[in-house]
């Protein structure tokens, strides 16, 4: 069976075309030129009142628009060197741009994302990218610098993250844990780019919020990245958006599962995954575990408001070093995000003013991590010694007398040793797994 291949500019818009011999298209300054630039949605891209070219649509957002060739001068022709990872819309390498590639680039390194004409994804979500991010400005929100649409090539062009996602970090083998500080400066930030998105003159509901699609800085300052399954959220009199459910396994929330509708309570359902990952630091789905572990979510929600549950289900590798407070607060705060009634969930701006005095705790332990021996034990441990030098006394009273006797053996018997009791804080095998659900392209 033969699969013929259809390019996509056989039906594509005419915005998105090769720049080899481009034709001239006519200015339109009422579009260019706004006194107030009003926010783009994608459907509106459909409607024949705008311009045709995605530059001229999306002026004043200064975002650049890159050839094939530019981005492969500043990928090294996407080499392998410069490789940092993959999701479900294709290849990531890292770049450097400069005034010498395009007059009035900042030096900086970028990242660019290459859309896999095989992958999951297609055009449509990396057009919704485009016009999110692209208008999209705030400190928690990952910058887009520009893009390139040439030919079936579809690329993204972002500020450079030095430390990956959120994902690696606190999932990646044989790394330092993240510290407790660490871990709630991320969710804050993360809590501030969704509160951005939900309170903006026209709501975005982010509907892929996860551990994977939060990018960090040098300095831990977190960023939300791949608008790919954006939405406008409802506007009005709508409660609502009905959408086809996609998402990520794990951290979608159950009434759009159910239903198909789409809020900004879906957002905070799949912000306290997230923060449950932060604090018990295990995956929202990890089959390696038995059967009622899986599902992170259900399984850890219940033990959440039990301070002595709690304490078995932290972090190992936090090592006691977090605020005993402040995870009890962080772990009341995920009980009410995972609240199976949306109404009962708090809202973004709620979850920012309860996280924020999670920031200054003083009561995080200093020094190394000391396992403490419970009381039973340390009787146990206490009779197991007495008995251990009763037994060796007699042994050296026993091979006195032999050797009073003349005995020809001076073997005597080992001591029995003294039980040790330790705790071992390895990290717990982590196997990555596929665990994003497929992602079709809404019709």
């Amino acid at each position: 069976m033969t699969v013929q291949k259809i390019a996509w500019r056989s039906f594509l818009p005419n915005f998105c075309v090769s720049d080899q011999n481009p034709s001239p298209k006519p200015k339109k300054p009422a579009v260019s030129k706004q006194a107030s630039f009003q926010r783009l949605s994608a459907s509106d891209l459909s409607s024949s009142t705008l311009s045709e070219d995605l530059s001229i649509s999306l002026a004043g957002s200064d975002l650049h628009v890159f050839t094939v060739g530019e981005l492969k001068v500043i990928t090294q022709s996407f080499s392998s060197s410069n490789f940092l990872g993959e999701g479900g819309f294709g290849p990531v390498h890292k770049g450097f741009i400069d005034d010498k590639l395009r007059p009035g680039l900042k030096a900086q390194p970028v990242a660019v994302k290459l859309l896999d004409l095989e992958g999951m994804q297609g055009h449509r979500e990396w057009l919704t990218e485009v016009i999110f991010l692209g208008q999209l400005r705030h400190p928690h929100l990952v910058k887009l610098i520009g893009y390139c649409c040439e030919d079936e090539q579809r690329l993204l062009v972002y500020e450079y993250m030095p430390r990956g996602s959120l994902e690696n970090q606190l999932f990646r083998r044989y790394t330092v844990s993240l510290p407790w500080s660490a871990r709630m400066k991320i969710a804050l930030g993360a809590a501030k780019g969704l509160a951005f998105l939900h309170e903006a003159e026209k709501p975005v509901i982010y509907r892929d919020f996860k551990a994977s699609n939060i990018l960090l800085d040098s300095d831990y300052t977190p960023k939300l990245s791949d608008f790919g399954l954006a939405k406008d959220g409802p506007e009005g009199d709508e409660t609502h958006v009905s959408t086809r459910v996609m998402g990520t396994q794990g951290y979608a929330a159950p009434e759009y599962i159910m239903t198909g509708h789409l809020t900004a309570a879906s957002d905070v359902y799949s912000f306290g995954v997230v923060l449950l990952e932060l604090i018990t630091g295990r995956r929202s789905v990890d089959k390696t575990r038995p059967n009622r572990e899986q599902n992170l979510a259900d399984w850890a929600r219940p033990q959440l408001k039990d301070p002595r549950k709690l304490r078995r289900i932290l972090d190992p590798r936090l090592e006691g070093q977090y605020s005993e407070m402040g995870a009890q607060k962080a772990a009341q705060l995920a009980y009410h995000c995972l609240s199976y009634r949306p109404k009962l969930r708090p809202t973004i701006s709620s979850v920012v003013k309860t996280l924020e005095p999670l920031q200054d705790f003083d009561d995080i332990p200093s020094g190394p991590f000391v396992y403490t021996v419970p009381a039973d034990l340390q009787k146990e441990n206490v009779k197991d010694e007495s008995r251990g030098q009763r037994e060796t006394k007699k042994d050296r009273e026993s091979d006195s007398h032999r050797n009073r006797r003349g005995h020809r053996n001076h073997r005597t018997r080992s001591p029995k040793s003294q039980t040790m009791y330790s705790e071992s804080t390895a990290l717990k095998q982590n196997l990555r797994n596929g665990l994003n659900s497929p992602v079709t392209p809404e019709n």
